[in-house]
């Protein structure tokens, strides 16, 4: 499986492609759209799908304009499926963002995870973790094979997602990192949804949040 990835304007979000010899999955497309566009063309491989780790504005501002190149399905939180079409509820509706951002509304998902189930979608295998505290349905996806986590606002490098949003909380987010990303081996590398890579065992020995 080959991993490439692009930071988007908005928030410098990242959005991620995993290609295997079949399909390419679509992780958080952001604001980016004609460079998130070109990254799908040039890799030429089919859309598998379009997985998102929450439905915070800057993930998913893309998400109808790669669905309707790919025709990829999407995949969400049920605890988020409504917030895909709620401006307030995806953060881009809040006053603050009446004079830089428009509303975005994106269609309904095709699909919503079941949590803790093993997928298998085109030759893809992961898992699918619930890792809220960023937001109420937070997701991380975990490839056992390859070793990587996509943790979205959950966990960084250095530090964790804020708590301050709506559905934030502080010792929910520590608590699903805790408990769903640390037991993974020290080795796993941590694909998070902005900010550098790391790995769960730099995470556990360095992060200040987990220092007693």
């Amino acid at each position: 499986m080959k991993i490439q990835h692009l930071i988007n304007p908005i928030a410098h979000e990242n959005t991620y492609f995993l290609t295997n010899d079949q399909a390419t999955l679509v992780i958080d497309p952001g604001n980016d759209t004609d460079r998130i566009l070109a990254v799908i063309q040039d890799l030429a491989q089919p859309v598998a799908a379009i997985l998102l780790t929450h439905t915070h504005y800057d993930h998913i501002m893309g998400v109808e304009a790669v669905r309707t190149a790919t025709g990829a399905p999407v995949y969400v939180s049920k605890l988020e499926a409504d917030w895909l079409y709620t401006p307030v509820l995806n953060l881009s509706g809040l006053p603050h963002h009446d004079h830089d951002l428009p509303n975005i509304i994106v269609n309904p998902a095709e699909y919503t995870f079941d949590i803790g189930k093993t997928y298998d979608l085109a030759g893809f295998g992961f898992t699918v973790l619930a890792t809220p505290g960023h937001s109420q349905g937070g997701v991380s996806f975990v490839f056992e094979t390859e070793q990587i986590v996509l943790t979205g606002d959950a966990l960084f490098s250095g530090t964790i997602g804020r708590t301050d949003l709506n559905t934030g909380n502080l010792d929910t987010l520590k608590m699903s990192i805790q408990t769903q990303l640390f037991p993974l081996a020290d080795a796993y590398r941590v694909l998070p949804g902005h900010g550098p890579q790391t790995t769960i065992g730099a995470e556990k020995k360095f992060n200040p949040f987990f220092q007693d």
